[in-house]
């Protein structure tokens, strides 16, 4: 039998149960904004080293600047991944790294420089206990690879709240990054057959990864050349074993993907070299640094959005051919910048400025996106038959 509560009762469970929820929105809301910021001043903070930022009176834009890596790593992909293993994990306490990330980056742009270091070492103990819960409900291989990124992002950020310096910071943040996308690439090799020598070379090249990232802080050339030989070596690995290359053949949204890992790998390997290069003394840094950021990191962002971001905020998107045109554009952007840019600095700061245009329209595409989905969507279920009006 229904049981209904009487008129004069409604209000009052009404006034408890909606206060939760109107937080509970409101804190979401203020979280994806502090993480939409953190990525603005980020992208800015890295045109404004090249000179091709537009000049902002802002007492955050020179923090921006000099903040670009951590606010691009720990405080936007940080932050990012840190609700991902939230939302898998459905437990509270797994949301206070994402938190702490995310007022880390808002520290940095304030100028509380040690604040947001510290704010953004806390950010990853607790991401680390968050992939400790996940290896004891799923002990596997790619869980296992998934807590080694955690580790390397809490020493990377112990690094960084020790000295403030990027350089012996860098491998590490990298790893971090790196191995997160490898893990979740490796849990969908299990879909295909894999050589038995497979994932033994692929624990060779973690081994190697986090070796050369270690002895980057005492012989940045030795360290250098090993982890720039452990990042194409995992390239290579990708390229074999990972069934993009099946998927490839497919339509829709498991080609789209495809296409981007694929892309990806490329640019993983052009990074691993350029990055074994300038620990040579070649002047690849940038190449190195942002083949691997924007070519690799990047480049996966926009292939799992499509189906990452209705997972972590419950908004559906339609997926259309118009993915295609700002992902063809980062690449073009990136081959013009390590092109034509590789020895003008003037060109180099055009192809930065055409990445982030590139960021922007593909960021553009996914609100079209979620916006057609509800048009479409939307009338579909106004003209169902029986549907109950609110």
């Amino acid at each position: 039998m229904e049981h209904r509560l009487p008129e004069r009762a409604r209000p009052r469970v009404h006034a408890l149960v909606t206060p939760p929820r109107l937080a509970t929105r409101a804190a979401a809301l203020a979280l994806f904004g502090a993480v939409a910021a953190t990525l603005v001043a980020g992208v800015l903070g890295g045109l404004g080293r090249l000179g091709a930022a537009p000049a902002l009176e802002a007492p955050w834009a020179g923090q921006a600047l000099l903040a670009h890596a951590a606010l691009m790593i720990g405080g936007f992909f940080g932050t990012v991944i840190g609700l991902e293993r939230a939302v898998a994990l459905r437990h509270p306490a797994a949301f206070a790294g994402p938190v702490a990330s995310a007022a880390g980056a808002l520290a940095l742009l304030a100028g509380q420089a040690e604040l947001g270091r510290a704010l953004l070492w806390l950010a990853s103990l607790a991401f680390c206990a968050a992939n400790v819960a996940i290896v004891r409900r799923q002990r596997a291989a790619h869980t296992g690879l998934l807590l080694v990124a955690a580790g390397a992002w809490g020493v990377g950020n112990t690094l960084f709240a020790l000295d403030g310096a990027s350089g012996p910071v860098l491998p590490w943040w990298f790893a971090f990054l790196v191995l997160t996308i490898a893990a979740e690439r490796l849990e969908m090799t299990r879909l295909s057959r894999r050589r038995p020598a497979a994932l033994p070379a692929f624990t060779a090249i973690v081994v190697l990864l986090l070796a050369g990232a270690a002895a980057s802080a005492w012989s940045p050339r030795d360290g250098g050349l090993l982890f720039g030989a452990a990042l194409v070596a995992l390239a290579g690995w990708l390229f074999i074993f990972d069934i993009a290359r099946h998927t490839l053949r497919a339509a829709g949204l498991a080609r789209y993907m495809a296409v981007c890992l694929l892309a990806g790998y490329a640019w993983l390997a052009v990074g691993g070299v350029a990055w074994a290069a300038t620990a040579h003394g070649a002047a690849t840094r940038d190449l190195a640094l942002h083949a691997l950021g924007l070519g690799f990191v990047f480049g996966m962002v926009m292939g799992h959005a499509p189906v990452i971001l209705p997972a972590l905020t419950r908004l559906k998107l339609q997926f259309g051919i118009a993915f295609y045109a700002p992902l063809a554009a980062l690449h073009a952007s990136l081959l013009w910048r390590f092109g034509a840019g590789f020895s003008d600095l003037a060109r180099r700061a055009g192809g930065a400025q055409l990445n982030a245009l590139a960021l922007l329209w593909f960021a553009l595409t996914v609100v079209g996106a979620i916006v057609v989905w509800r048009l479409r969507h939307g009338r579909a279920d106004a003209a169902r038959p029986g549907r109950r009006r609110a």
